[in-house]
């Protein structure tokens, strides 16, 4: 190793002007080796990008404002060069480098392919700077969901300091509804090796940068504010299913919590229309700012490939037997009035003629003891004209299991040949029933299956009940509404209280509108 030379700098002040410093050894350089102007600037801009600017929460150094910037712009060039000035210890804090090779960050557009036709000017909306607020309402089918997934994987992937927050009401139906819609969009954009999806917790997280998409419950609000990520700040938030959350207080409340320490955000927000012109988020989508950008969609405007033959038919099929119920499920058309929830209710006399001519009779039974009572039904199901006829039912209080098996069986309306589907939350009652003799099991159930079966019993054409043979059944599904926030704005939640004749007439047809599509 050869000597460090002499400092010559100031013997070589006042010499002429000689030829420009060449790489390498030079006399003419200090014995740090480089220019002393350089050594000086060097020593000022390490002196300011060492000040703090702004004030608590929001304080940082000229350094973190100045990557913060390049992070955040729109120019990919922007965020390549942050990304080469960060220590590469902040890209890999987050990932384990003992056991997988950590891919690298890249730029990703979306493919036209990915994306329905009729979603191409809401994508150069997201991308044209004008709006923060993105609205995808539209019927069943319409790709909205998937749309938005691919959306956000593409913002967050480009920007690097971004996170994602992803919620609903019910954080039970988080799993199976923008979870994995998220796995989807990872897989179709071809970046499966670059995310970890992980299920406990439920995040998902971008390996090159530790970025993360995180899954809420509005149902849970503390967990929301916990958030706290390592670095950057939450940009994206998505309210998938906007109408069944309690009110736009809620939602308000939400975004207030998850979208702070950023100058830009994109927050996204999907729903199927609810029937009703009163429900808070129809009367939401009719007052939007100028930096709201709204668009409707339904399956007309879908590739038919993308959504399969069965679709198609099942849909033509309600459009056949229920036009008001088509036009809402498919189209995204709110046409409704009030909270009734069911419109489709006929009370009519069923005759024992037409009982004697039906073939798919089928049995339910809610639990109950006091105050709230049992409930059994007896209806039968005409799948061809997609109508319900409830012809028989039974109320009991203060009466054990064996008394009201008893009761039944002594009036003929226990039939082995006919299926009795029961609350499956009570196995014991289930189990009393079938040691007694019954035909009877309990009812499947899942995070969606309540708000599910209410609104296939919504599709029917009709829901015919008899007044005299059922006066329970009638009195609850005229009279029953859809919840109600604070300030009376309808919100999509069906309302637990009521309904004991509505729940058993959702059992008997458990296995009918679990075959979705049905």
């Amino acid at each position: 190793m050869t000597d460090q030379p002499e400092n010559t700098a100031d013997s070589l002040q006042n010499k002429p002007r000689g030829k420009q410093f060449t790489k390498g050894f030079d006399p003419r350089r200090n014995i740090k080796g480089v220019p002393k102007d350089a050594v000086l600037m060097r020593k000022h801009m390490r002196q300011i990008a060492a000040e703090l600017i702004g004030k608590d929460e929001t304080e940082m150094t000229r350094l973190d404002a100045l990557l913060r910037q390049l992070f955040t712009s729109r120019n990919p060039a922007h965020n390549k060069l942050a990304l080469q000035v960060l220590d590469p210890k902040i890209l890999t804090e987050h990932t384990d480098t003992t056991t997988e090779k950590i891919p690298s960050p890249q730029l990703v557009a979306v493919p036209a392919d990915l994306i329905a036709p009729d979603f191409f000017a809401s994508h150069r909306a997201i991308h044209s700077g004008q709006y923060n607020e993105f609205v995808e309402d539209g019927g069943r089918g319409s790709t909205k969901s998937s749309f938005i997934s691919i959306e956000i994987i593409e913002l967050l992937v480009n920007h690097p300091t971004w996170h994602a927050l992803a919620t609903r009401q019910v954080k039970d139906t988080l799993r199976d509804s923008v979870y994995a819609q998220f796995v989807w969009a990872i897989n179709q954009l071809g970046l499966s090796e670059s995310f970890r999806c992980l299920t406990s917790p439920m995040e998902i997280e971008y390996i090159p940068t530790g970025q993360k998409i995180y899954f809420r419950g509005a149902d849970d609000a503390g967990k929301i504010k916990s958030i706290k990520p390592a670095f950057g700040y939450i940009a994206i938030l998505w309210f998938e299913e906007l109408d069944s959350f309690r009110g736009p207080e809620v939602v308000r409340n939400i975004e207030q919590s998850a979208i702070r320490g950023g100058d830009e955000a994109f927050i996204f927000k999907s729903f199927n229309p609810p029937r009703t012109s009163n429900n808070w988020a129809n009367k939401y989508v009719k007052m939007l700012s100028d930096r709201v950008y709204r668009h409707s969609s339904n399956y007309l405007t879908v590739p038919t490939d993308w959504l399969g033959k069965a679709f198609i038919d099942r849909a033509e099929f309600l459009k056949e037997v229920n036009l008001p119920a088509y036009e809402h499920e498919y189209l995204g058309v709110v046409n409704g009035l009030g909270g009734m929830a069911f419109e489709n209710v006929v009370s009519r006399r069923i005759t024992d003629e037409e009982i004697a001519e039906f073939d798919h009779i089928g049995q339910g039974l809610d639990w109950g003891y006091y105050p709230d009572p049992l409930a059994w039904g007896r209806s039968h199901y005409d799948a061809k004209n997609h109508k319900l006829y409830i012809f028989d039912e039974y109320r009991a209080q203060k009466k054990s299991n064996q008394a009201v098996y008893d009761e039944l069986k002594e009036a003929g309306r226990i039939i082995n040949s006919e299926l009795l589907i029961a609350d499956s939350s009570e196995p014991k009652s289930v189990a009393d029933f079938r040691a007694y003799g019954a035909n009877i099991r309990g009812a499947e159930k899942g995070p969606d299956s309540v708000a599910y079966s209410m609104k296939w019993l919504q599709s029917l054409r009709e829901i015919v009940i008899d007044p005299v043979r059922c006066p329970y059944h009638l009195e609850e599904f005229i009279n029953y509404e859809l919840e109600q926030d604070k300030d009376g704005n309808y919100i999509s939640e069906f309302p637990d209280k009521n309904n004991h004749f509505i729940d058993e007439t959702r059992y008997r047809t458990n296995l009918i509108w679990r075959k979705r599509g049905q």
